[in-house]
């Protein structure tokens, strides 16, 4: 029995050297120490032995199985190194390689445009702005001289979110929160996304966005407002095209004006984009009413005005 159980130790030692994987381990495992196992079977067969016997051949089991345990763990320590190693080199990633070129895209029409906006106007000294969507009537209305029951509330087709809070019919609530919070000299330029109950046709959208424009300094005339407008006119479509101003309302602008812009498409000739008028409205503005000044805690006796607002879908 002794020769037996020195057999299977030292064939199953030999086994170890030469296993290189996991699952050959634990075949090797279950087949000598396993409920089946050749040491296990011996130690099953002890009835068969004589008593006086068997606390020796015990003792040469324990002894066995305990240098096979050893060896064992001391395999799964080599064979999970072994792995490690086949995996790292089976996963690894040559980034020398050439790959294939992606397209990133390119920036949405829109985007281009208000960059080139936002360039025109901070050359000019504006600084840009911005403010809520969801906006307090106070702001976007009453401080734009637009009280309760003003006519003018109707043609705005208001989002009303309740009573005092509603979605922005136009970016003039940031001239007014900047004007009840900064004194003068002011001169800021805001973008955003304005939202009218409008049915989506070919000239409107629920939601469209605008760009705002404000000055407010001393001694501030039309013709101030009419050089800035030019000057964005130029830089935008190129030299030759101007600004045509044309007496409008604005509860928010005295007096107040629509501004058309020679044609780009034909420089003022006439064609099918201006209706072979030379012209194409952009925009409104005016000088701020003195009255939208007083609400806003500016001194309307020493400080005059500007505003423009350039709508457009998108």
């Amino acid at each position: 029995m002794k020769e037996i159980i020195a057999e299977i130790r030292q064939r199953t030692l030999e086994q170890l050297k030469t296993v290189t994987d996991s699952r050959s381990l634990d075949e090797l495992r279950v087949k000598v120490l396993g409920k089946k196992g050749e040491l296990t079977g011996m130690l099953r067969s002890m009835g068969q032995v004589a008593a006086e016997m068997r606390p020796q051949i015990g003792q040469w089991v324990n002894e066995a199985r305990e240098s096979i345990e050893q060896a064992i763990s001391e395999s799964q320590k080599r064979i999970s190194e072994l792995e490690m190693e086949r995996r790292l080199e089976s996963e690894k990633l040559d980034v020398t390689l050439p790959v294939k070129d992606r397209s990133e895209g390119s920036l949405h029409p829109m985007s281009l445009v208000l960059e080139k906006l936002f360039d025109i106007f901070t050359g000019m000294g504006f600084e840009a702005v911005e403010g809520p969507e969801v906006e307090l009537d106070h702001y976007n209305f009453e401080l734009m001289n637009i009280p309760k029951n003003h006519p003018a509330r109707d043609a705005q087709d208001t989002f009303y979110v309740d009573d005092n809070i509603v979605l922005r019919t136009h970016t003039s609530p940031v001239q007014a929160r900047i004007m009840t919070t900064r004194k003068p000299p002011i001169r800021i330029v805001s973008f955003g996304r304005v939202y009218r109950a409008d049915e989506a046709d070919a000239t409107h959208s629920p939601v469209f966005h605008q760009l705002e424009g404000l000055v407010i300094d001393e001694n501030i005339t039309m013709a101030d407002l009419k050089g800035t407008l030019d000057t964005f006119a130029t830089r935008l479509y190129g030299e030759g095209v101007t600004t045509r101003f044309r007496p409008s309302f604005f509860p928010f602008t005295e007096p107040s004006a629509e501004v058309d812009l020679t044609c780009a498409a034909c420089r003022g000739k006439g064609c099918r984009v201006c209706k072979g008028t030379g012209w194409i409205e952009v925009l409104g503005a005016g000088m701020v009413n003195p009255h939208v000044l007083e609400m806003c805690g500016i001194d309307n006796k020493k400080y005059q005005g500007f505003a423009s607002v350039w709508a457009w879908k998108g």
